[in-house]
């Protein structure tokens, strides 16, 4: 009889565990509407205070809660650490993976690992992140003196040039040996350069003949474009995905090549423009929470308000929807190995 009971107490026992697990089960199992009332999300962004990535998390946190059921609180967490890495760990593999943690990354997290392979120190597959986009798209520029005597870009096969860089693996480098390589131009960088305002100084003082960008901010182009109107300098080529809308009669680096592999060693380099200021998600947050962040995300982007906010701060809107990211990160690290270890050995 005791051992009778005790078999009964136990089987009670299970019932009673199974119908607790079922009340704790998944939370996608819960209603996104209900898991997110009273909730507060969090944004951890790689940046300090005051730097553009951190301007564009706090810019998102004022006005995407509208367009989240229940309009939850939205704060900014500032992670910087590791050249981006230690925020990107965090959101990977430490922070909850409900829906109530969103990261926003540096942009060159998503190749860090096609570049850097053997780097422990990240512990992430960029992948497996799942991107809600990014509120803005980088477009280099190919800015030189126009008493080089250069006209368009094709003169760079037969002109040599210097160009003003901070470091060897930064994109006025890499750019420089890719166009090199891929081109037949003839630039030789000038490094150590402190910023991209000190790179347009050394064009300004003729210290070197041109500066290529990874990028083209607000300060940036108001730096270089009286330059432009006066006839001083003139933008040769763009180094993204697309054509920026101020210089559309200037050709991208893909568009100068013929070869099909080229041209895919410029996108594959682009992708860390095209993300911009990304914002992402956990590899484990459920799928309707991360479908309806995403749209709410998309929203943000449209609305007036954030808009006429953007304006005020002068942070350029010009967004990229977060499965176009997945896929672009896709592209490129399934591309052809022989693909993959040139790219390579030209960002060393």
């Amino acid at each position: 009889m005791p051992i009778a009971l005790s078999a009964q107490m136990w089987i009670r026992h299970i019932i009673v565990m199974s119908c607790l697990c079922l009340s704790l089960s998944p939370a996608h199992a819960e209603n996104v509407d209900e898991f997110y009332k009273g909730k507060r999300l969090t944004i951890i962004t790689t940046a300090s205070v005051g730097g553009g990535y951190d301007q564009y998390a706090r810019l998102l946190a004022r006005h995407m809660s509208r367009y989240i059921p229940n309009e939850p609180t939205i704060i900014v967490q500032n992670m910087p650490g590791a050249e981006g890495l230690k925020a990107a760990n965090h959101i990977y593999n430490v922070a909850l993976q409900d829906g109530t943690i969103i990261g926003g990354l540096s942009r060159n997290t998503g190749l860090a690992r096609f570049y850097d392979f053997n780097n422990a120190a990240i512990q992430f597959d960029a992948r497996k992140f799942q991107w809600l986009g990014s509120p803005q798209q980088e477009t280099g520029l190919f800015i030189v003196n126009t008493l080089t005597g250069i006209q368009d870009i094709s003169d760079i096969k037969n002109h040599p040039l210097t160009v003003s860089s901070t470091a060897h693996n930064s994109p006025s480098s890499i750019y420089a040996r890719m166009l090199n390589d891929l081109y037949g131009a003839k630039i030789q960088p000038i490094e150590g350069y402190d910023g991209s305002q000190a790179c347009l100084m050394a064009v300004e003082r003729h210290e070197t003949d041109a500066h290529i960008s990874g990028g083209s901010s607000a300060p940036f182009r108001n730096r270089f474009e009286p330059w432009v109107k006066a006839g001083i300098a003139k933008v040769i080529l763009q180094m993204g995905m697309k054509r920026d809308p101020e210089f559309a009669s200037i050709p991208t680096a893909i568009e100068i090549l013929s070869n099909d592999d080229d041209k895919r060693l410029f996108e594959i380099a682009f992708a860390e423009q095209m993300m911009g200021r990304p914002f992402v998600l956990g590899p484990q947050v459920p799928k309707d929470r991360v479908d309806m962040l995403r749209r709410a995300f998309d929203a943000t982007m449209k609305d007036k308000d954030f808009l006429a906010d953007a304006a005020v701060e002068k942070a350029e809107i010009d967004p990229v929807d977060g499965a176009t990211i997945n896929a672009l990160l896709e592209r490129a690290y399934t591309a052809p190995q022989p693909v993959i270890d040139r790219l390579r050995a030209l960002a060393k």
